[in-house]
């Protein structure tokens, strides 16, 4: 079972991957962990990544979705803003992925990232992830404002678990 919690930053990725992986006993990781320096160094500078700079994370992460897939499952949180970007990230993976796609306000999603203390992601660069934003017609959709526990109510039961 490979899971991907995506949308921009500040959504919620990561509380709903942990507490998904937790419920279901599967490892979760954060995308933002494979980023190269590079690309860490850009965003800390309030620059944003384009797709040349995604490039060579999203064919790790395309990768590690393999391997995870065939050592019986991960939860992945990754903004995976465009449909390029999540087509690359399932390309190598033989099992279908589940999407869990959160999505939110401007006004919401800024306060978030405004108050949120050390990451490396510059609160500035917000504009630049809804303007590349694509959302994907296939997924459950999320409002990132709910409770985190509802999410995962919710999701448990559509995974029938």
């Amino acid at each position: 079972m490979i899971i991907i919690v995506c949308g921009v930053a500040g959504t919620g990725k990561t509380t709903i991957g942990r507490l998904l992986s937790e419920a279901l006993n599967v490892p979760f990781f954060d995308a933002d962990d494979f980023h190269p320096r590079s690309n860490v160094r850009k965003m800390r500078s309030g620059i944003p990544l384009c797709d040349y700079d995604r490039q060579p994370w999203l064919e790790i992460l395309a990768s590690k979705l393999a391997a995870w897939n065939e050592g019986g499952g991960a939860i992945l949180a990754c903004s995976a803003l465009k449909e390029i970007h999540r087509l690359e990230l399932s390309r190598k993976c033989s099992a279908p992925i589940t999407w869990i796609v959160l999505h939110g306000s401007r006004s919401l999603i800024g306060a978030r990232l405004r108050s949120r203390k050390g990451h490396f992601f510059d609160a500035a660069l917000l504009e630049s992830q809804f303007d590349e934003y694509e959302a994907p017609d296939y997924g459950w959709l999320y409002d990132a404002g709910a409770a985190p526990e509802a999410i995962l109510s919710d999701v448990l039961q559509r995974l029938g678990n």
